[in-house]
């Protein structure tokens, strides 16, 4: 700048205000980064959730794939229970050795089913269960509290809590 009177003072009031507005863009610009950043941890932030609930999510199929693998093959098994059963009844209390081969079969055949999750339903004197149960008829039973089964037609299966097949049951009836 040069000391000359005859130039005008206000000239240099413009630039001051240049000045000025260069100083506050910094500022603006700063603040908008700074929320960029914040935006950009919060997304950051919301990626690492979803990817940790995926990791949980596919942990838990993967339970549940191991825990019913087998249920496919247990429930083509249960026709053989169901064979086993009925060839133990028809032999009676006859005490031969081909009844108690049967007899160590189906309890080997049992182990190893219970030792992959399955129980047995065998609900004779328990409460109706429509859960876990399906009733095929009414009757009449002495001693049997109505609603109570009365007799078993065919046992019912679970594998780990999940149901294969309902007891066929005959209920006593409710009077």
């Amino acid at each position: 700048m040069s000391n000359d009177p005859t130039q005008d003072p206000t000239q240099d009031a413009p630039q001051d205000a240049n000045d000025t507005t260069a100083a506050v863009e910094p500022q603006d610009e700063l603040e908008a980064l700074r929320a960029e950043v914040e935006q950009l941890k919060a997304q950051s932030l919301i990626e690492r959730a979803d990817l940790e609930n995926q990791r949980k999510r596919l942990a838990r199929d993967i339970e549940m794939a191991r825990k019913f693998a087998n249920e496919r093959l247990l429930s083509d098994l249960l026709p053989v229970f169901d064979s086993l059963d009925a060839g133990l009844a028809a032999a009676g209390a006859d005490a031969g050795a081909l009844r108690q081969g049967m007899e160590l079969t189906y309890k080997q055949l049992l182990k190893v089913a219970a030792d992959n999750g399955m129980e047995v339903l065998d609900p004779t004197g328990q409460p109706f269960d429509p859960e876990h149960h399906q009733a095929i008829s009414q009757g009449e039973a002495e001693g049997v509290a109505p609603g109570h089964v009365i007799n078993v037609f065919q046992k019912g299966y679970r594998l780990n809590g999940r149901l294969l097949r309902p007891a066929l049951v005959i209920v006593a009836r409710n009077d």
